[in-house]
């Protein structure tokens, strides 16, 4: 409850239900847990509604060029934003980051990952889940972080692909794959991981994820868009975005 005023506290939208309005919007998978938390109170807040789409960027900047009816997007990655800038399917001056990604290597079994990630190069595991690398960032760094470690080709045998990076969770969670390469928001929360072993990859292994916002042309004149661009850089929000582990 004290989080849920402090949001409000700092929530710098004026509530006005006669201007309330639905917002399409399509949101990077590995921002799902922030985003449901985030949902009630933004809607609480300010009447609006929030209709949420989750997967790949790389999906979804298909989709968005397609016509796909999407007014906002909060992206992995800073790279599609600015594409569908320059495509004219974005509003350029919206755009900013909102978080920091993280990528940890996670295993459900205690003991599996070491703090070095020297488990990749004993490779003494079946399979090892990574989201898609063509459409996800996730997926793209773990790919990366593989190749720096030169263990890439010799792994190539046991890698199984989730659509996006929930799915990798799920692979790796049920223990369909003993480990696999997940977003820190996923198995972190105030500062308790899930169970199992881990290891947060050090950021000069892959590109730093930094995640954008950006308001879609088909949202430029809807109230809900240009209000939740200011709930996500209230300094209650921020706090929320934090305790899943991301950097701001």
């Amino acid at each position: 409850m004290k989080r849920v005023l402090l949001l409000l506290l700092f929530l710098m939208v004026p509530v006005c239900p006669a201007l309330a309005a639905d917002l399409h919007l399509a949101v990077a998978a590995n921002f799902t847990g922030p985003m449901e938390q985030l949902k009630p109170v933004f809607e609480k807040a300010t009447g609006h509604k929030l209709i949420i789409a989750y997967g790949t960027v790389g999906k979804f900047y298909a989709q968005i060029k397609n016509g796909a009816p999407f007014e906002l997007l909060i992206s992995s990655d800073e790279a599609t934003p600015k594409k569908l800038e320059n495509d004219g399917l974005a509003v350029a001056e919206s755009r900013f980051t909102y978080a920091i990604g993280k990528l940890m290597l996670w295993s459900t079994k205690p003991g599996l990952v070491d703090g070095k990630g020297e488990v990749l190069k004993r490779g003494e595991f079946k399979y090892l889940a990574i989201a898609n690398p063509k459409l996800a960032v996730y997926g793209a760094a773990a790919v990366d972080v593989m190749k720096k470690l030169g263990v890439y080709e010799q792994l190539q045998a046991k890698l199984v692909f989730g659509e996006n990076i929930t799915q990798t969770y799920q692979f790796t969670a049920t223990g369909n794959a003993e480990l696999g390469f997940v977003a820190l928001s996923q198995i972190y929360k105030n500062g308790v991981y899930a169970d199992g072993s881990y290891w947060q990859v050090p950021f000069n292994l892959y590109p730093r994820i930094k995640q954008d916002v950006v308001l879609l042309t088909r949202g430029r004149d809807n109230p809900a868009g240009k209000a939740l661009l200011t709930f996500l850089q209230s300094p209650g929000t921020k706090q929320i975005i934090r305790s899943y582990g991301y950097d701001i």
